[in-house]
């Protein structure tokens, strides 16, 4: 395994709260997917999806160090889900002050319906996704066989014993790889994803 330099001790969260570009684009690559679905189930797409997301990341910016997570079930996607609703409805709060270009006042009442709507809980395919982009952002740091031994144990439920004897380690080795993949991952997004 190849260590992780000094500003891995802190979790993504920290470290975007204290302004480190790489951890905004990590949080970005992680939640951008999730904030584009919601803004899709609201049929919000293309450039004005791409304003909507942009504007939510602004008020996460401007809002972090303000997030707690203080009562049981506060996450970090509930309150990018309620700040992405709001983003949402002040997209269709500008649209109403410019011209319609078809559908007149029947169609506004209905988009304004939708934007009132509360925005879909998550599926399990959004939060595989959320997984998978967590997972890519630790990968590089471990060597191959690492890597290898942590999937087959980890993801794909093998036991330690099979794993250990197709990569010529001992079931301890597997285990140990198991345990610094997750423990890094959690490092890295544990107060995120959780």
């Amino acid at each position: 395994m190849t260590p992780p330099d000094k500003t891995t001790s802190l979790t993504l969260l920290d470290r975007a709260r204290n302004r480190d570009e790489d951890a905004w684009r990590r949080l970005v690559h992680l939640y951008g997917p999730l904030v584009d679905r919601w803004c899709g189930h609201r049929g919000v797409r293309g450039q004005d999806a791409d304003d909507v997301r942009q504007e939510v990341f602004r008020a996460v910016a401007e809002g972090l160090d303000s997030f707690r997570r203080d009562r049981p079930g506060d996450t970090f996607r509930g309150w990018l889900r309620g700040i992405t609703r709001f983003k949402l409805l002040d997209h269709f709060r500008s649209r109403q002050d410019r011209p319609e270009a078809q559908g007149g006042t029947d169609a506004h009442h209905l988009l304004q319906q939708v934007a009132d709507q509360e925005l879909p809980e998550d599926t399990e395919e959004d939060l595989g996704g959320l997984y998978r982009r967590a997972l890519e952002l630790v990968r590089g740091e471990f060597e191959p066989q690492t890597w290898q031994a942590f999937w087959r144990a980890a993801v794909d439920g093998h036991p330690p014993a099979d794993i250990a004897a197709d990569l010529g380690v001992t079931p301890a080795a597997v285990r140990k790889a198991k345990s610094r993949v997750l423990f890094r991952l959690r490092q890295e997004v544990g107060d995120l994803i959780a």
